[in-house]
């Protein structure tokens, strides 16, 4: 009499750790990519900011307005961080940037004083962002503030 094939307890151990050491390997590179997302996110962001900066100062050039650009609104009520130029209304960027609630990571904080912090994900870190001179810039000294501008 033929028997059915069938696995062995040996085989199924087997393929559960072969099954354990992947999600070993897999589950912190899940973990990571999601930080790397949120930097990428921020990048982008800065990269809008700046480019509105520009954008602004040549649309007041044109016009012949010759004022520096001194301070981006927000909109506290609404939790969003970047509005618009407080001096034209125009906005800054398309969609809201939406402030950090609670201890929250990879978000933004309006710190007052055209400064702006970026909670830095997976640690503790933050970078201190200054709208000065029309310019939305950070201390390049830091290795935070290189990895969002770079």
């Amino acid at each position: 009499m033929k028997s059915s094939p069938a696995f062995t307890m040996i085989e199924l151990v087997f393929v559960i750790v072969v099954i354990g050491i992947l999600a070993s390997i897999a589950i912190p590179r899940f973990a990571a990519t999601r930080d790397d997302a949120e930097i990428a996110k921020a990048k982008a962001t800065v990269g809008a900011i700046r480019t509105s900066l520009a954008t602004e100062r040549q649309l007041r050039t044109l016009r012949g307005d010759f004022t520096a650009i001194t301070s981006l609104s927000n909109n506290a009520s609404a939790g969003v961080v970047f509005q618009d130029f407080s001096d034209s209304g125009r906005s800054v960027l398309e969609g809201p940037v939406l402030a950090c609630e609670g201890g929250r990571r990879g978000c933004w904080v309006d710190s007052g004083n055209q400064t702006y912090t970026y909670r830095m994900p997976g640690s503790n870190n933050n970078v201190v962002f200054t709208l000065q001179n029309g310019q939305f810039n950070c201390d390049l000294a830091d290795a935070d503030c290189q990895l969002l501008t770079r």
